[in-house]
């Protein structure tokens, strides 16, 4: 089987994958602290809970944390007896090497969710991820990542409200009822639901405007389905995105080796 981790700035997603589906997937805090025998004990232990006694094979990892790595490849050597593929090392080629401006480097996190989007949906896409950021990934006819916007993420938001204006609670995301709210929750949750309603059809307008077509949106992240259905927003959710795209970069640095 081949273990997928994917591991974000806020959690950090383990999924084994048998070559047609996603036998189990489970997610942790991220701490860069936790040791290598620290994730096996975790992970071995929900394998067993959850009846699976699979042979892992190869390990592939995408992580916007860099002080993560080290022990996952620890992990991987120590548990598995296998190299992991790392997305953004030189070692792991992509079905399609970005085009952004000499030097730039690219999160693992966009460029695996653009190979995941290309394989699923083709290109002229727009991939809407709503995580600690909200990310725009734009990839183009060919698959290739070209580029994109970065927001601050709903939750991130929602947390500078309430850290800089001390009148105000911490509330949770959630789509209101009205526009117009009529309590300080009401205001806040309408604010942020609409406002990034808002900010997502803007951007995606000013992409195809300036690319000169239609492109489809893909929209991915923990939050994603809370905006699907707000005014036709996106073309699909799909929450499996970032793991599937783990996969299509596996198959093709084994079929390119």
């Amino acid at each position: 089987m081949l273990l997928c981790v994917d591991c974000g700035n806020t959690n950090t997603v383990f999924a084994l994958w048998d070559g047609a589906r996603f036998a189990a997937t489970w997610r942790i805090a991220t701490d860069w602290r936790r040791t290598a025998d620290e994730y096996f004990v975790w992970l071995s232990s929900l394998m067993r809970l959850a009846a699976l006694e699979p042979q892992v094979e190869d390990v592939i990892v995408s992580s916007t944390v860099p002080r993560v790595v080290f022990n996952l490849r620890v992990l991987a050597d120590r548990y598995f007896g296998c190299r992991p593929l790392v997305v953004g090392k030189p070692e792991c080629r992509l079905p399609a090497p970005p085009r952004v401006d000499q030097g730039t480097i690219v999160g693992p996190d966009r460029l695996v969710n653009a190979a995941g989007a290309f394989d699923r949906h083709g290109g002229d896409l727009i991939v809407v991820d709503f995580g600690t950021a909200t990310t725009f990934d734009v990839v183009d006819r060919d698959g290739a990542y070209v580029g994109g916007v970065i927001a601050p993420g709903v939750n991130l938001s929602l947390e500078a409200l309430h850290a800089a204006a001390a009148a105000l609670p911490h509330v949770d995301v959630t789509r209101p009822a009205r526009v117009v709210g009529t309590n300080t929750v009401a205001c806040m949750q309408s604010g942020v639901f609409w406002g990034y309603v808002g900010l997502v059809k803007e951007i995606r307008a000013r992409i195809e405007a300036e690319r000169g077509r239609p492109m489809r949106t893909v929209a991915t992240g923990g939050l994603a389905p809370l905006f699907d259905g707000a005014d036709d927003l996106f073309d699909g959710v799909e929450s499996d995105l970032t793991m599937h795209g783990l996969t299509v970069i596996h198959r093709f640095n084994k079929e390119t080796a």
